[in-house]
């Protein structure tokens, strides 16, 4: 919605104001100028980037249009779900909760905290990660430097959409300067063969072609990269908040401390208080 309203607001502003100063708005109705920067742009873009990235990156174009699913209560859920499963282990032992990492979809535990479990990936990383603690003697620094590991390739894979929109937005105004020329092209083949009010309009419509491009880069597609980014930023931070958890429970400390490590890792106007998170989990464990 806030796309929306800022594309508007940002256009709005700019073609009113030109039409404020006297100019006509219909001078920049340039079909042939859009055709030229928007198609190459998008045949550059796919040139650019395989299949894959292609996909991903219209799923992250479509999903700024959309709110981010992290919410102060997705973290509540999480760290209520860790809180839990950490008592568990704690009053029952690690292979208490077996039966609930290997099938999370089917464990009364999971389904309690719906939001967490139907994001996949983030259940796989808990679950993965608890597994190995089940299962193997790693120490915390090894399960330490494998979370890196992983995050860092997330973070990777995640940003690479973002990358593929900045790239073309930095395309854009070097299309629009192509688009500027093939009109002075055009402009000095025309010359003695038209009359000079229709030579200073084929030159206007070939400005328009530098003014689009760089309008569409700065405007539009830019700013769609840098939310792309912040929303990534978002969707990320609960790895971090699961990696912070547990690792702080491997070095002993108890489920309401580690938990408190995992509540200090998140952005500030999603971390809920203290006092919020406390009452959370003693409300939804058992």
């Amino acid at each position: 919605m806030f796309v929306i309203i800022g594309i508007i607001v940002g256009m709005g502003c700019i073609f009113s104001g030109f039409a404020l100063h006297g100019g006509n708005l219909l001078a920049l109705w340039q079909p042939t100028e859009v055709l030229m920067i928007v198609g190459g742009a998008i045949g550059a873009f796919v040139i650019s980037n395989p299949m894959p990235l292609l996909k991903k990156t219209l799923k992250a174009l479509g999903a700024t249009f959309k709110n981010v699913k992290i919410t102060r209560e997705f973290y509540m859920e999480l760290m209520a779900l860790q809180y839990e499963i950490l008592t568990k282990v704690r009053k029952e032992g690690l292979m208490a909760i077996e039966q609930d990492v290997d099938s999370p979809e089917e464990s009364a535990m999971f389904q309690k905290y719906p939001q967490v479990l139907a994001d996949h990936h983030l259940t796989e990383f808990l679950t993965d990660y608890l597994r190995l603690m089940v299962s193997g003697n790693l120490n915390p620094m090894e399960i330490e430097a494998l979370m890196d590991s992983e995050i860092d390739t997330h973070h990777t894979e995640a940003h690479a959409p973002q990358a593929a929109v900045q790239q073309m937005a930095d395309g854009l105004p070097a299309f629009g300067i192509v688009a500027a020329v093939m009109g002075v092209v055009n402009v000095m083949g025309s010359v003695g063969k038209v009359s000079n009010a229709q030579l200073g309009m084929m030159i206007a419509s070939a400005l328009v072609g530098t003014f689009l491009g760089i309008l569409l880069a700065y405007g539009i597609v830019g700013p769609l990269a840098s939310l792309i980014a912040h929303q990534i930023g978002a969707t990320s931070k609960p790895y971090d908040c699961i990696k912070t958890t547990l690792l702080a429970s491997l070095n002993g400390y108890s489920p309401a401390l580690a938990v408190e490590f995992g509540r200090k890792v998140l952005y500030s106007n999603d971390r809920p208080t203290f006092a919020e998170l406390e009452d959370h989990v003693k409300g939804t464990k058992g």
